[in-house]
């Protein structure tokens, strides 16, 4: 798929290089006395993608509000692109980018006819009609230019919401779960597209209920329960889960269980290491990459034949399930 950028994107304020985009401390929002959000604490870097993850109620869109001014926070501090949300400029919000989970333009206007709109609300020139092309070619809405919003799908409802969140051309977006209810296929362009934009110095704090989209992230936040159970990369979330990278390790004939115990005795084997059947073992290791080399030079010293050494990577429900468990155990 080709992915069409604006042709003059905005000039990006300078900042520090070590200056996060967003930076939350301590924040907590009470809506009388249920607790949403409770004591999250992060930071985003610039030209980053920041996913925020968890399920349904978890408190995203709530801390979403907060970063964009639409709550103030009970406790805590706030700053994105080095200002309070509350003490934002229309020129600062200029710079922002919102997509709403729902879609909030006018059925009976034309794809372009919103898209318009939306311009007017930031107060682009009158001569943006090259800008509003450009976004819509950047989501493949061209050619549906004349239809009314009310006669064209779910998926191209979604790809308009995310062009009327462009046509500004904002240097952060916030895009309040974007992929939710569309096909596998569409959600793999819409991350297309957020890469591009990446690409091009954008910051992106997008939240989902897709963990498997963790993995398109630069840094993860997996909330859940109002509360950030941590900040990682991908990468790093999957180790904190599991304490460990797994690999699974088969074997020709089934090994008994003094073997076992020997495997589970080496220094570099984590204790959460599981049999997944009499000839298989799933092992948690410090690196994958170093234990495998060292898992058959092991089984060569007992004389034991391997089948397959193999690094196995969990998918991220799996991980997220993980990582929930002491939270559902409190529960």
């Amino acid at each position: 798929m080709a992915v069409v950028s604006p042709s003059q994107p905005r000039q990006l304020q300078p900042v520090e290089a070590n200056r996060p985009v967003i930076s939350v401390q301590h924040l907590t929002k009470k809506f009388g006395d249920e607790i949403a959000v409770q004591d999250v604490s992060f930071d985003v870097p610039r030209a980053s993608i920041f996913g925020f993850i968890g399920p349904s109620g978890s408190g995203k869109t709530t801390t979403v509000r907060l970063l964009t001014g639409v709550y103030a926070p009970t406790q805590g501090a706030v700053t994105v692109l080095d200002r309070s949300p509350a003490q934002f400029s229309q020129a600062d919000r200029a710079r922002l980018g919102y997509m709403p989970q729902l879609f909030v333009l006018y059925p009976n206007l034309t794809v372009w006819e919103n898209l318009n709109f939306a311009a007017s609300l930031y107060g682009m020139s009158l001569f943006r009609g090259k800008r509003l092309k450009e976004a819509l070619a950047f989501v493949e809405l061209e050619e549906h230019r004349s239809k009314l919003a009310r006669n064209i799908s779910g998926g191209m409802l979604r790809r308009l919401s995310l062009a009327a969140t462009l046509v500004h051309d904002p240097e952060l977006l916030f895009l309040d779960e974007p992929t939710a209810g569309i096909d596998p296929v569409l959600r793999h362009k819409f991350w297309e597209h957020f890469r591009e934009l990446k690409s091009q110095g954008r910051t992106i704090f997008i939240t989902t209920q897709y963990v498997s989209e963790a993995e398109n992230c630069d840094l993860v936040g997996v909330q859940n329960n109002g509360k950030l159970l941590l900040v990682d990369t991908p990468q790093g979330i999957r180790h904190h889960a599991y304490g460990g990278e797994m690999v699974d390790f088969r074997t020709t004939q089934p090994f008994d269980f003094q073997a076992e115990a020997r495997l589970r005795a080496l220094p570099f084997v984590r204790a959460k290491t599981v049999r997944t059947d009499a000839n298989g073992m799933r092992i948690i290791v410090d690196q994958a990459s170093t234990a495998t080399p060292a898992l058959m030079d092991w089984a060569q010293q007992q004389n034991i034949q391997v089948q397959s050494v193999e690094e196995y990577v969990p998918s991220f429900d799996d991980v997220f399930v993980e990582l929930v468990r002491p939270e559902a155990s409190h529960a």
